[in-house]
């Protein structure tokens, strides 16, 4: 696994040195922290970034909004890289911002460091797009299963009390090639 740059903007100064402290423990793991979002846009500029962890208690503009601006921004560049926003509380509103600007996830604050070097890392490893043709793409840049077609039920009578799973298997399949 090559070195991977985790960006952090806390809330304040405090926050980001002991959640850098923790992340960068992982040696596969540069970590760069940013006091402003000046700073961090600037740096974007010049060097990619595989993860930002922002925090919406921050006391600049809200988190949605910063990423929203680096999902739009087409002189940076990693204007498609993963995002967990932290956060004290989250309301109904906070998460359609959220994934209306492209946040990947939102973690609850207090939670343990190391949780969060957890989550950085599990985001990391499955990350199968390393980036995106075209711009980026919205909210439904996730990969979505499709829901199969509902298939009619076969009709039974109200007094069976049981219901077949399978085809019955005593009606051949093959027609002629009974034996």
């Amino acid at each position: 696994m090559s070195t991977k740059v985790v960006a952090i903007i806390a809330a304040n100064p405090a926050l980001s040195s002991l959640l850098a402290m923790v992340v960068a423990g992982d040696s596969h793991l540069k970590v760069r922290q940013f006091e402003s979002e000046a700073e961090l846009v600037a740096y974007m500029r010049i060097a990619p970034l595989d993860m930002l962890v922002c925090d919406f208690d921050r006391e600049d503009r809200p988190a949605y909004e910063m990423v929203e601006s680096i999902r739009l921004n087409n002189d940076l560049l990693s204007q498609d890289v993963p995002v967990i926003a932290l956060t004290r509380t989250i309301t109904p509103p906070m998460r359609h911002q959220a994934i209306s600007a492209g946040i990947d996830e939102v973690i609850i604050k207090p939670m343990s460091p190391r949780h969060l070097l957890q989550r950085i890392q599990t985001r990391l490893r499955s990350r199968s797009v390393v980036g995106v043709l075209g711009g980026y793409r919205g909210p439904e840049r996730r990969n979505r299963t499709t829901m199969p077609t509902p298939q009619p039920v076969p009709t039974r009578r109200i007094t069976d009390n049981v219901i077949p799973l399978f085809p019955d298997r005593r009606k051949p399949r093959h027609p002629g090639l009974d034996g």
